[in-house]
């Protein structure tokens, strides 16, 4: 486990951001595209001027809602492009927590079509280019992108981010060695994703020999950066976004992007 100390003055430009995404206009636009027949809504935002990578973000159990946009537009402004995938489709944003249960338990029954959605999301992305990316996610998406970092069947990926996610390994599943790597953003008070399930994580990682770092916040509920919600730290919100943000820099390094065609 690796908890990282940042200094104050990065942390104020991070509570800045976080605090004005919220109230600040849209600088992307929805898109429609399909996969296998079915109709899928997706979010583009485009980093201005050249990019330093592009950045998957898979939603919360609830859909593709104006939260990710929000956090699709910080990562554009980071200079990444931003592409928020849709797994349930079109016009599909349960509201009720029995429907959301729902929709995320027909994918967690049937991983092979999540893990076909994230791709083909994945291939939505790179229509304006082919850059290397990094795939990050929340709660429910933090899950599906640990699910994706298992399948391996992602190319020119240059790592994997969770926020608050599901941490626990199917059976029958596992990492490879040449996984790229993780960063797992977790709450200490989160008492649906226990620390067991951090340790248990860090013990199979360490098995699988897999490059990882996982941040705990003390403190922090599950849900910890939801704006909108009473379990939301912005303490824990700032130090993530902060930690994402040196992730990114890291793992997209100049060598590694590829510049989209507009």
């Amino acid at each position: 486990m690796v908890i990282c100390l940042t200094s104050s003055m990065r942390l104020m430009g991070v509570a800045l951001a976080v605090f004005l995404a919220p109230l600040a206009a849209q600088a992307g636009e929805a898109v429609t595209y399909e996969i296998g027949g079915e109709s899928f809504e997706g979010y583009r935002a485009n980093a201005d001027g050249d990019s330093k990578g592009l950045v998957l973000i898979i939603h919360d159990w609830d859909g593709l809602t104006e939260y990710e946009e929000t956090r699709a537009d910080m990562v554009a402004a980071m200079g990444y492009d931003a592409f928020a995938l849709d797994l349930y489709g079109k016009g599909n944003r349960p509201a009720a927590t029995g429907a959301k249960k729902a929709e995320t338990g027909k994918l967690y029954e049937d991983r092979a079509r999540m893990q076909a959605l994230i791709l083909g999301g994945l291939a939505e992305a790179r229509k304006e280019g082919d850059q290397g990316a990094v795939v990050m996610g929340y709660c429910f998406g933090g899950a599906a992108v640990l699910e994706l970092a298992r399948s391996g069947k992602a190319e020119n990926v240059a790592g994997y981010a969770t926020f608050h996610g599901g941490l626990t390994t199917p059976k029958g599943q596992n990492y490879a060695s040449d996984t790229p790597p993780l960063l797992i953003m977790h709450g200490g008070a989160d008492s649906s994703i226990t620390m067991d399930d951090v340790a248990a994580l860090s013990r199979e990682l360490e098995e699988s020999e897999v490059p990882y770092e996982i941040q705990v916040y003390s403190g922090a509920p599950h849900a910890f950066t939801n704006f909108d919600s009473a379990r939301y730290q912005k303490r824990a919100d700032d130090l993530s976004w902060s930690a994402f943000q040196d992730f990114l820099a890291t793992n997209l390094s100049e060598s590694e992007r590829k510049s989209p065609a507009r």
